[in-house]
């Protein structure tokens, strides 16, 4: 597989994608460039090795091994990494055959927060809470947030909805002796053609779309033609779930916001009861594009948790574990702190 770094023309140091200027700049020597605008020599094909040795047999399948052409040292990936880092020299590489044929995004949306950023937004994250394992706390662990590129597919398309809602008025009103109360049954209908322009679906397994989807919106009018230097310094995956597989959740989510769309328009009724629905999706169209998200993966007494960053707009998501022990030596404190409280009343009364 053909791996391609990003070396400074001007001193051969390491360049990395600048999230805070959009361009491509060198950790040595400051040098900045656009990332359209750097050229690199024709690298030759660079050696690629499947894992041998003594693994045990399927052990070694969906990884690769890649040599660095800076310093020759391997680097391990799964068939789906697509942009990393050297872990002997810190090159940062990028291979170029994980974006070839259908393999390769249209758009990329550039990173426009940084790993400070990120870092920032996870400790605010965990001091607005109480009782959370030290560990979370430690610098070392916050040093493991990481920038990645995660693919999606982007679907555009035009939907002629119908919905009818049963709806319902009610009239109440009292003479001397009794109270009345009057409803009123009502078929309201409405049809609407909406268009849906970019709805995400993630294109990796590793993510779930839930998590992915809560990290919404992105900004698409900042999207890039696809330049693999906008993920120098980041790491990436290419897709592992196909356009296919994606189109249904698509739908889902297209069917799901029109309903929603044109059921918010029915108003003025005591209830409103969606009884049918019915779309006609047209002109449904696709795109495959690379979004930018900040990673915290960690596990904590067999829990897996993790957090996450949309790289655009800052929006941080995460779940927090409770240190039982601690929680349980806040309790008793708090319950010593008023037992005192309660001798002190009782002797002065």
């Amino acid at each position: 597989m053909a791996l391609k770094d990003y070396i400074c023309p001007a001193c051969g140091g390491t360049m990395e994608f600048n999230a805070a200027t959009g361009k491509l700049k060198c950790l040595y020597c400051d040098t900045e460039m656009e990332v359209e605008a750097y050229k690199a020599d024709e690298e030759p094909e660079a050696e690629t090795s499947e894992p041998g040795g003594e693994w045990a047999k399927g052990e070694t399948d969906g990884l690769f091994v890649y040599v660095c052409k800076e310093c020759a040292g391997e680097i391990v990936g799964s068939e789906t990494d697509a942009s990393t880092k050297c872990p002997f020299c810190g090159n940062n590489v990028v291979m170029k055959e994980q974006f070839a044929g259908d393999l390769k995004p249209d758009y990329v949306l550039p990173f426009a927060t940084t790993v400070e950023d990120a870092k920032a937004a996870y400790r605010n994250h965990i001091k607005s809470k109480k009782l959370v394992p030290k560990m979370f706390f430690e610098e070392s662990h916050i040093d493991e947030i990481r920038g990645v590129y995660v693919p999606f597919w982007l679907f555009d398309a035009t939907v002629d909805a119908r919905l009818l809602c049963k709806c319902t008025k009610t009239k109440s009103w009292n003479d001397n002796q009794f109270r009345y109360q009057e409803t009123s049954d009502f078929d309201v209908s409405r049809r609407a053609q909406l268009s849906f322009e970019g709805v995400p679906v993630d294109g990796s397994r590793d993510m779930a779309d839930e998590l992915m989807e809560s990290l919404e919106p992105f900004d698409t009018t900042k999207k890039k033609p696809f330049n693999t230097g906008y993920l120098a310094g980041f790491l990436a995956n290419r897709y592992d779930v196909n356009m296919e597989e994606s189109a249904a959740r698509a739908k889902e989510r297209i069917t799901q916001s029109a309903t929603q769309a044109m059921q918010s328009t029915v108003s003025g009724y005591a209830t409103v009861e969606l009884k049918d629905a019915r779309y006609d999706l047209k002109e449904f169209n696709h795109s495959y594009a690379l979004y930018p998200v900040w990673l915290l993966n960690t596990t904590w007494n067999g829990t897996r948790y993790l957090f996450a960053m949309n790289g655009q707009s800052g929006n941080f998501i995460g779940d927090l574990p409770t240190d039982n022990g601690m929680a349980t030596r806040y309790f008793f404190s708090i319950a010593a702190v008023l037992f005192v409280i309660g001798l002190a009343i009782s002797f002065f009364l």
